[in-house]
């Protein structure tokens, strides 16, 4: 049977994000990274892309190629947040997830043909979900192996969905530039091009044997049998999670203990579902706090018992919280769990109806958002609680 392998690319992740929050920035180059003398480019956006800017190009180069730019040191916290958000979007999809950065993962679909019209409509599907959640936009490539399904979702940018059957993956492949492909960077790029090597057909039809003269035996072989569509790896998820948290930078510091612990609530009950989906409870929680002046604290304490209960994880950190007593000037708040271990039954009645109440609450919120059931105190009308 042959896989299906979805490979999801977030457009111009960092800086999409920033033109999703800020509306000024909308249709304008937006640049993220370094700014400085020896900073690089996270990312930019389209825009930025048609003055010749890319991702890893100096900060310098890019201000003289595009002087009218937006340049961004970037939120890298705000970016880790909505990264989470789209991997749990990820965990509805497929049980089988390889992150491979913040901006992109593999999920293996195969066996799940049953639960979708096409592998093509499912992907849709999932796209229109990101976009609808998080007002992003991804593209994606659907394909029978890994090497082909990342080639895919690259190849249509931005807001892409390219599908490689298994019977069409030469004609997919052939045309395409030889640097397309993992492992050919400019110095192989440079020695193919001496063979006269411009496409990945022109890979696909040489002599093994020169290649392997040219770049070694090793070499020569990954890359003949990727011209060739060979992929064999598979689809591989990564441990658990050693520690399980949300944090915030917040737009504008905050100026009272009021404000501080009602965005801790809301960390909190968003670490309190992680940790329930996860099935594990947690020992450790820890507190972040970052003050206007980058100060930043981290506290801890543990647990009188493991627990994935909201209450249990906001008691600490609210305590924890009164005792930095830092109420003002507050630039970043971040709740985080550790020490993990499965839930297993326990013998208190109590617990038992807690576990009971959390999955019920926790059931609603998957099927009609996490705002099914919510507590009042995160429940705001402009900016007034209601």
């Amino acid at each position: 049977m042959d896989r299906i392998i979805i490979h999801v690319d977030m457009d111009a992740f960092f800086a999409s994000v920033e033109q999703r929050d800020h509306e000024e920035y909308r249709g304008k180059p937006v640049i993220v990274g370094g700014i400085g003398g020896r900073g690089v480019v996270s990312t930019c956006s389209y825009e930025a892309r048609r003055f010749g800017v890319h991702s890893a190009m100096p900060m310098a180069r890019a201000v003289k190629l595009c002087p009218q730019g937006i340049f961004i040191r970037g939120n890298y916290a705000l970016y880790s947040q909505v990264s989470g958000e789209i991997f749990e979007i990820f965990d509805h999809y497929s049980p089988v997830i390889e992150p491979l950065s913040i901006d992109e993962a593999f999920l293996d679909i195969t066996g799940m043909e049953r639960l979708m019209d096409s592998p093509g409509e499912y992907a849709e599907r999932l796209k229109k979900e990101i976009k609808d959640k998080t007002g992003l936009v991804a593209s994606v490539g659907i394909a029978p192996n890994k090497f082909l399904a990342k080639i895919a979702s690259d190849y249509d940018k931005p807001d892409g969905l390219t599908i490689v059957e298994p019977g069409e993956v030469q004609d997919f492949l052939d045309p395409l530039p030889v640097s397309r492909i993992w492992g050919v960077g400019h110095k192989t790029a440079i020695l193919l091009d001496n063979l006269r090597i411009k496409t990945i057909k022109d890979l696909r039809k040489a002599d093994i044997q020169l290649l392997e003269k040219t770049l070694g035996n090793k070499m020569a072989v990954h890359l003949y049998q990727l011209a060739s569509g060979i992929d064999e790896r598979p689809v591989a998820t990564r441990g658990r999670a050693k520690s399980i948290g949300n944090e915030i930078t917040f737009m504008e510091d905050l100026q009272s203990a009021e404000d501080a612990l009602q965005a801790l609530l809301e960390l909190t009950c968003k670490v309190g579902w992680r940790l329930r989906q996860a099935d594990v409870k947690a020992r450790t929680v820890q507190l972040k706090l970052r003050e206007s002046s980058f100060h930043t604290y981290t506290r801890q304490k543990q647990l009188f018992e493991p627990s994935n209960y909201d209450n249990d994880i906001y008691e600490a950190v609210s305590s924890l919280f009164h005792e930095l007593n830092i109420t003002k000037g507050i630039r970043l708040l971040g709740v985080s769990t550790t020490g993990f271990g499965e839930c297993e039954s326990i013998s208190l009645f109590e617990d038992k109806k807690k576990d009971n109440l959390y999955k019920a609450i926790d059931d609603i919120n998957n099927r009609f958002g996490k705002k099914g059931i919510t507590r009042g105190r995160l429940v705001t009308t402009g900016n007034k609680k209601l």
